[in-house]
C-alpha cells in the first residue's frame, strides 16, 4: 500500500534539550531519522515540527518540514494536523515514525503499514516483539501488550501482562510494545475528538485512548527488535558510537 510517514519533532524534552538537532556524524538527529524512513517503501517523508529550527535544518538537507501549531497536548494531534495540511484522504495511510529513532528499520515500517492494510477493520496498526528478558517484564519503563487470535491488541499496560500464574512471571509469548504506528487519515482526523480515557490516565499510554473507545488497534509481530531510540545524553552517546562505528 502507498503510505506517508510523517515524523513529529519538538525541541522541548526535560532530559535532552533541543534534541531533534543533536548531532549525530555530522547530521541532526531529525535529519537521520527521515533519512533512514526515506530508505522504507513510503511515498513521502515529512517532518512535523513546531520550531523554526527544526524546519530550517530540514531545509538545510533536503527534507521537507511541515509548521505546526505549537499547543497539540499529544503526538497524535501534530499528526492530525499534519494530515491535513497535506491534505490526504480519509483512506490515506499515515506511518507516525518517532524523530528520536535514528536506527529505525525501514523493514520495520514497511511491516507496520502493511499490517495496517491486511487488517481493514482496525483504525491503526503497531508493533511488538517478544520479551526475554525478566527484568524488562516488570519496569513499567517498558510497555507491554496482549493481542487476541486475529492479532488486535487487547491492552497495553506498564504492568507485567499476561502473567503466568502457574509459572511465577512472564509466559514465553510476552511482547514488549515498540512506539511505531501506521493510521488511517481518516481516524487522524477523529482522534482529537475522542475523550481522553481513564485508562490512559491511569497509565499514561496514549494508544488506550484507541481501545477506551472501540476502535482496534493491528499488531504486527517483529523477529527483530528495533535500535535504540534517544531520550537522555547517555542514549545520545549510544547512538553516536553506533553509527560512527
Amino acid at each position: 500500500m502507498s503510505f506517508t510517514i510523517v515524523i513529529p519533532a519538538r525541541l522541548a524534552s526535560t532530559r535532552l534539550p533541543n534534541k531533534p538537532l543533536a548531532d549525530i556524524g555530522g547530521l541532526p538527529m531529525v535529519v537521520r531519522v527521515a533519512r533512514r524512513a526515506a530508505q522504507s517503501a513510503a511515498a513521502q517523508v515529512v517532518v512535523a515540527t513546531d520550531a523554526p529550527e527544526v524546519a530550517a535544518a530540514c531545509a538545510a538537507h533536503g527534507v521537507r518540514a511541515l509548521m505546526t501549531r505549537a499547543d497539540h497536548p499529544s503526538g497524535s494531534d501534530r499528526l492530525a494536523e499534519a494530515v491535513e495540511l497535506l491534505g490526504l484522504a480519509d483512506d490515506a495511510a499515515v506511518v507516525n515514525v518517532q524523530g528520536d529513532e535514528p536506527l529505525i528499520a525501514p523493514a520495520m515500517i514497511d511491516a507496520c503499514a502493511a499490517t495496517l492494510a491486511a487488517q481493514p477493520g482496525c483504525v491503526m496498526a503497531t508493533v511488538a516483539h517478544a520479551l526475554t528478558d525478566p527484568c524488562e517484564f516488570t519496569n513499567p519503563n517498558v510497555v507491554k501488550l496482549v493481542c487476541d487470535r486475529a492479532g488486535r491488541a487487547l491492552y497495553f499496560s506498564r504492568a507485567p501482562i499476561a502473567w503466568w500464574r502457574d509459572g511465577g512471571g512472564a509466559p514465553r509469548q510476552a511482547l514488549r510494545h515498540v512506539g511505531l504506528y501506521a493510521y488511517r487519515a481518516g481516524f487522524l482526523r477523529r482522534f482529537p475528538t475522542l475523550a481522553v480515557s481513564p485508562l490512559e490516565q491511569i497509565e499514561s499510554l496514549e494508544q488506550l485512548r484507541v481501545l477506551w473507545h472501540g476502535e482496534r488497534i493491528a499488531v504486527h509481530v517483529s523477529d527483530e527488535q528495533p535500535g535504540p531510540g534517544v531520550d537522555t545524553p547517555e542514549d545520545l552517546a549510544r547512538v553516536r558510537g553506533l553509527i560512527q562505528g
